[in-house]
């Protein structure tokens, strides 16, 4: 560790952030490799090492001989003062070498309130943030994740994204990157040669032109580049790398277990879900690689706790006998089983049985809205009675504790609808009251609210976002209406989720936004205690922008969309039909049950139908 950095980290919370030399970090000899990617979250520590497509992509890319892929995180406001203040760039963990020393930076980028990050992180690597200020003596900065289905407002700072699944595309990437250093070509050669690769979107090949009213009016592309770049798929889960081996963080993270990935995709077709749009179509591992992959994480890393991963994990067609194998695996070893993402309307005694046999946590279930008729409008094909059998199950198998996630803000939602909300806790509490195995503990009963964002790709892409004043006013609503202190009510900041909704939603424009708000000290954004409203909205007045333009307007069919570009494989009749389906509360049923017809498994290669 070079001498100014051993000076900086006794000065700063958390020093393991930074220090690097965990146990299952990979080193090379840097002599000895061709290529050198330095990968980037844009967030701390302790959030990307929780990220299970980071884990991945690093695995990936290390097991290609002449690639060595590092680590590089946001560092806190601490560290970030005693960078500056000592002139430390911004470093790779295995190495410490400073960024700028990389051939490509890539960033997972899943979160849109991670976007100042990127650009702090590039400028405290010594690089400028803009593309167009970056010569070909700068590596190249790549980014995808879940977020980037909207590219556009970091199109000013990114060469190329990564559009879908990063596994295959990120391989296909390294091929044109060893054949444009073998060949000695430019930069602007090599994103050309890349825009040939199906999952990616070079932003300098596009040009946007706008309407007087601000509106998108056409989006041109140069001859070589696609329209619209499709997203890639891994089309076999079992076949793809898993990091079983991966690294055991030397300090805590925000999920300090072993996570195993069931399936890719959702069947359920909620109408506000992003994920469960463009992650279609679904693809499961079988019980035997799952088995295979827990046993062997758990021994690599030796954590006692097991989580099982998916957007519905009980959707799982295996999930009993699943459960079953691990737990006669991890009972005698005392690791726990976690089942995050449970439906409430396929919830068994027999999986509660079963997840209960180590320790027994708490249950989390997202209903979504409160009434029958906005659950039939989002197409959460889900009952209250659903509901109650499942809390009057646990509640008899000796459950104490109930989280509950619902969404204010929904298109069509009433006053009725939100009042809903607090009746259904306080129905709840009454089932405690009336099935509770052991009365003596108590119980906890935790109501959660976010601020819906109409996200792209989307049925509901087209809809407004409702005021701040208006989200305010029904938190009031269901805060005035519960009725017991065994009922806790927790709700999202609206200042930070409109500054989401915009960035979202926007388009190129917005560059210029992120870029003012970051120079203006904004950084670290998820965070409540960093975030800072007032920055943004002085960002977006400073470039003849409001958020509203991109929050509270309703889009009309025919509008150019930014993330037009960028096809997820769903067909955009699809989502209008789904829309209009939604404001006449009709149900679309499950890809299991019946076919929706909803274009993925014709628009992306490889992509079977969510059903079969």
């Amino acid at each position: 560790m070079k001498f100014e950095l051993e000076q900086i980290l006794v000065k700063v919370q958390k020093p393991a952030r930074y220090a690097g030399g965990e146990y299952g970090q990979i080193i090379k000899d840097k002599d000895s490799v061709d290529i050198r990617v330095a990968l980037c979250f844009p967030d701390t520590y302790e959030i990307g090492m929780s990220n299970l497509g980071f884990r991945i992509i690093y695995g990936i890319l290390n097991e290609i001989e002449d690639v060595w892929c590092e680590r590089a995180f946001a560092p806190w406001i601490d560290m970030e003062e005693q960078m500056r203040a000592n002139n430390v760039p911004l470093y790779c963990l295995e190495s410490g070498d400073s960024l700028k020393d990389f051939d490509i930076i890539a960033f997972s980028a899943g979160y849109e309130l991670s976007y100042t990050n990127i650009l702090n992180i590039l400028d405290l690597a010594g690089l400028p943030v803009l593309a167009s200020d970056r010569s070909e003596t700068f590596p190249l900065i790549i980014a995808g994740g879940v977020s980037v289905y909207n590219p556009e407002p970091l199109s000013d700072f990114i060469d190329l994204f990564v559009i879908g699944e990063g596994e295959e595309v990120i391989c296909d990437l390294i091929g044109v990157v060893r054949q444009t250093k073998k060949n000695k070509a430019a930069k602007n050669e090599f994103i050309l040669a890349s825009a040939g690769i199906t999952g990616i979107y070079a932003p300098a090949l596009y040009k946007v032109d706008y309407n007087n009213d601000g509106m998108v009016s056409d989006i041109i592309k140069e001859s070589c580049a696609a329209m619209p770049v499709k997203k890639r798929i891994v089309e076999n889960l079992d076949d793809s790398y898993f990091p079983v081996k991966g690294i055991v963080p030397s300090t805590s993270l925000i999920h300090d277990r072993v996570v195993l990935e069931l399936f890719r995709g959702c069947i359920r077709g909620c109408r506000f879900c992003q994920a469960g749009f463009v992650c279609r179509p679904v693809r499961s591992r079988s019980v035997e690689t799952l088995i295979n992959q827990a046993k062997e994480s758990l021994k690599h890393s030796g954590y006692d706790e097991l989580a099982l991963l998916s957007l519905s994990t009980s959707d799982y067609k295996q999930l009993n006998e699943l459960c079953d194998s691990l737990i006669c695996w991890c009972e005698p070893r005392k690791i726990g089983l976690s089942l995050p993402s449970l439906r409430i309307d396929n919830f068994s005694t027999e999986l509660l049985e079963r997840i209960q046999k180590v320790r027994k946590s708490g249950l989390t279930f997202a209903p979504e809205a409160g009434s029958q008729r906005l659950r039939n409008v989002i197409n959460k094909n889900v009952t209250e009675d659903d509901l109650f059998n499942t809390c009057r199950m646990a509640f008899e198998s000796g459950w104490n504790s109930i989280k509950l996630y619902f969404m204010l803000g929904l298109p069509t939602e009433t006053d009725e609808d939100v009042l809903a909300i607090a009746e259904l806790a306080n129905k709840i509490l009454r089932e405690w009251k009336s099935y509770a195995k052991n009365k003596s503990r108590g119980v906890r009963i935790t109501v959660s609210t976010s601020y819906f964002v109409p996200k792209p790709h989307t049925p509901f892409q087209w809809e407004s976002q409702i005021s701040t004043e208006e989200y305010l006013r029904r938190v009031d609503l269901i805060r005035s209406n519960l009725k017991s202190k065994s009922i806790t009510y927790n709700w999202h900041s609206p200042e930070q989720v409109v500054i989401e909704a915009a960035l979202s939603r926007g388009d190129r424009r917005l560059g210029k936004v992120i870029k003012s708000a970051w120079l203006d000290g904004a950084r670290l954004d998820s965070w409540s205690e960093c975030f800072s409203f007032s920055k943004w909205l002085k960002a977006f007045e400073e470039n003849g922008l409001s958020p509203e333009f991109y929050t509270s307007r309703e889009r009309s069919l025919s509008e150019v969309l930014p993330w037009s570009v960028i096809s997820s494989g769903v067909c955009d009749n699809h989502l209008w039909s789904e829309k209009e389906a939604a404001y006449q509360t009709i149900i679309t049923p499950n890809c299991c049950e019946q076919c929706s017809d909803c274009g993925v498994s014709k628009n992306i290669s490889g992509a079977p139908c969510n059903g079969k």
